[in-house]
């Protein structure tokens, strides 16, 4: 890829059951660029206290933050594109791992409630309950302006997610 984009590391944001997961597979797929499933990066105390539907503190996250940062960094400093997800939801959690540098972008996957709670009762086999959706909405302090975030609307069928999040990663 020759855009700017082809030069950043962008974390793929959002709630439980916005498709991160999904829709940064699919695009690394697409564009074969460094890849990392932010929740692989879970202390398994972090893992364990949301599979029995305990919401994280800002504590928890902690060294999970650090991790994903790491990982950012790591990129930023070979010079490769990449992608990772991660709920971010907070702006300061946002922050230290953006660090105001130019060349880390958040994808955030902005979807209804009544999306998200049909995409959640589906899933299966993944450690965080649907239970823990009202938290993480309590939570989200959506990305502003300011934070120079690529919103993509997730609505209906994921492929279109998907075009639509690697078209505004291509113009990035």
């Amino acid at each position: 890829m020759s855009g700017a984009g082809g030069h950043c590391v962008f974390i793929v944001m959002g709630v439980s059951g916005s498709g991160k997961s999904t829709v940064a597979e699919a695009m690394n797929e697409e564009l074969h660029w460094p890849y990392q499933e932010g929740d692989a990066l879970h202390p398994p105390s972090n893992v364990q206290k949301m599979h029995h539907g305990i919401p994280l503190t800002d504590a928890d996250r902690a060294p999970w933050l650090a991790s994903v940062r790491d990982w950012i960094d790591a990129r930023v400093a070979a010079g490769e594109p990449g992608l990772i997800t991660c709920s971010a939801l907070k702006r300061v959690y946002r922050t230290g791992l953006v660090g105001g540098r130019s060349n880390v972008r958040l994808l955030y996957l902005k979807a209804d409630v009544a999306v998200l709670e049909e995409r959640l009762s589906q899933r299966t086999g993944h450690f965080m309950p649907a239970s823990l959706l009202e938290s993480q909405l309590k939570t989200l302090e959506e990305p502003r302006d300011d934070e120079r975030p690529i919103v993509v609307p997730v609505e209906g069928e994921r492929a279109k997610t998907v075009r639509d999040a690697l078209a505004a990663v291509r113009q990035a």
